[in-house]
Parts: C-alpha cells; structure tokens; sequence
C-alpha cells in the first residue's frame, strides 16, 4: 500500500466518476446492496459493483467492517443478474452467520467480472516467467499475456482506497479477505501471494488448478507468504468439472503442510461428494468459507 499516495490523482478520479444506486430488499435480495454502474479505472475496463451492508450498518454509525471483496460480483446476491439464475446468495448466507453469531458482521464488495474474465482472472507472473524462459508460446496457443497484474493494481490501488475512503471499514490484512470460484479462486491465491500485506485471506471455491497442467501450484510453493498471518480456504466438488480437481488440491495441501500452515486453522481444504461446477453448488456451500475467514 506503500505506492497509493502517488496515485491519488487516480483515486480521485475514481471518487468523482462513481455513481451509486442504493438496493434495500428487492426480491431475491436480502438486506442493502449498494450497486455502482462503469465504475472507473486506470488500469482495466470499467466494471460494474455491488456492495453488500450488513445489518447494522446504519443502525451503528460507529462501528468499523471488515471487508471481504468477491469475484464475480453479479453471481453473488441477485439471481436477475446471475450466470445460470441462481445467485450465491452471499447476503442470505452473510445474514444467517451474523443472526447466530458465528461470523463478525462484515462489508462484502462484489466486482463484477468483463468480457476478459479469463485474462483478468489467470495468474500473469508465472505464465511471463514460462514465456520469457521459452517454455510456453502464447501465440502458438492462441492465448494472451493474462492482465491480472492490472486488474489487482484496480483493486489494491483504486477500489480498495474508494471503499476505505467512503465505508466504515476495518483496512488492515487481518480485516481484508478476497474470494471466488474456479478462475477467480486463481486470482484470490494470487492476490494473497502477490499483496501479502493487503490482503490476509483468500477463499478458494472449485479452483480451477488443471489450468496451464497445475502452473499455479508451483507459483504457490515459491511465494506463499509465511504462516501464522494469513489464512487459505479451499474446496472442491466430485462432479463435472470439480471432478478433476482432487489430484492438484493434493499437492496444494502438501505445499501449505510443508510451509507451516495449520490445518484447520490457517488453511482449510474440504470435499464436496456430489457437488459440481457450478453457482447452485457453490451457495450451498459459501458459508463455510465465510464463516472461517471473517468469523468470531
């Protein structure tokens, strides 16, 4: 966070280009959701946002959040907008944890992904390292650079500021989790290795390690930051795509056992029989890695 004094002019600008649109319990949404159309961006495209309160956001006006920043934003809390029509429901989710008290009350932040998802979202250090070694040809695959570098310069540089400088909320690692599914469960590990100090948490849905044969994984042995401040959360499902996961998840779990992660504890890794690749699958699961990243 050293460098964002010399990108206010960008914060700035992201502060008067924001426009809001306050949702309070439309159908098939629990609770406020504050929702930002084209919000701005020096770095990638402009995206859309939705921030989920929790419940005594208003009611409280002294009490400072924790933050929880989530892929895939339009899959998170409105079925209208979802990818298949079924929501995550992270707000009922959120909702129930807080009601039994079995996670703190917490801000989510939903960024909603581009039509360079996959770019944004694929890990950029390790596929450079493979290129300019002259171990992968992009062109011959017909793929791009990814542009994830960027798209986490937009978070860390650009909306994290907005959301501390314009919500009550907790800014230290300890209080900033980042999360998502397949892909977006890459980009979380990556934020946490590359922003270890932004960042002390990433939750990991169905990730999609087959990518580039398990590129990932040995990114993650090489520059998985030191135990004890920061926390992982895996999981997995046996059907359709999920089915292919179990032997990378493996050798993820040996990687954080050997750098000193405590399982149940600072990592946690779980199997889903039955569950497949998909948002209907993944809300009958996201409370687990939202109760064990931001819970009591």
């Amino acid at each position: 966070m050293k460098h964002i004094n010399l990108l206010l002019p960008v914060v700035l600008l992201f502060l008067i280009s924001c426009t809001s649109e306050r949702i309070d319990q439309l159908p098939g949404i629990t609770g406020t959701v504050v929702h930002y159309e084209d919000s701005p961006s020096e770095y990638v495209a402009p995206r859309n946002l939705d921030i989920w309160l929790p419940p005594s956001y208003d009611t409280e006006p002294h009490t400072r959040y924790p933050v929880v920043y989530m892929h895939d934003g339009q899959n998170l809390f409105n079925p209208e907008t979802s990818f298949i029509g079924v929501d995550w429901g992270v707000d009922e989710a959120m909702t129930k944890l807080i009601a039994e008290g079995n996670t703190r009350e917490a801000i989510v932040v939903g960024i909603w992904n581009t039509p360079r998802r996959y770019y944004e979202y694929l890990p950029q250090r390790p596929i450079r390292e493979m290129v300019d070694r002259g171990f992968l040809d992009l062109e011959q695959q017909g793929l791009e650079m990814p542009e994830s570098d960027d798209y986490l310069k937009y978070i860390v540089y650009e909306l994290k500021p907005y959301i501390d400088a314009n919500y009550r909320t907790l800014p230290g690692k300890h209080d900033t989790s980042i999360m998502g599914s397949s892909t977006g469960a890459l980009i979380s590990i990556y934020a946490v290795c590359e922003y270890p100090d932004v960042f002390g948490g990433a939750g990991c849905v169905s990730t999609h390690w087959p990518v580039g044969e398990g590129y990932v994984l040995q990114y993650l042995q090489h520059h998985i930051p030191a135990p004890g401040e920061h926390k992982f959360y895996f999981d997995y499902g046996t059907e359709t795509l999920d089915s292919l996961y179990e032997p990378f998840q493996l050798k993820a779990d040996v990687i954080l056992r050997e750098a000193g992660y405590m399982e149940s504890v600072d990592w946690l890794t779980i199997k889903f029989e039955g569950h497949e690749h998909s948002e209907r699958a993944w809300r009958e699961r996201v409370h687990i890695p939202l109760e064990f990243l931001i819970g009591q």
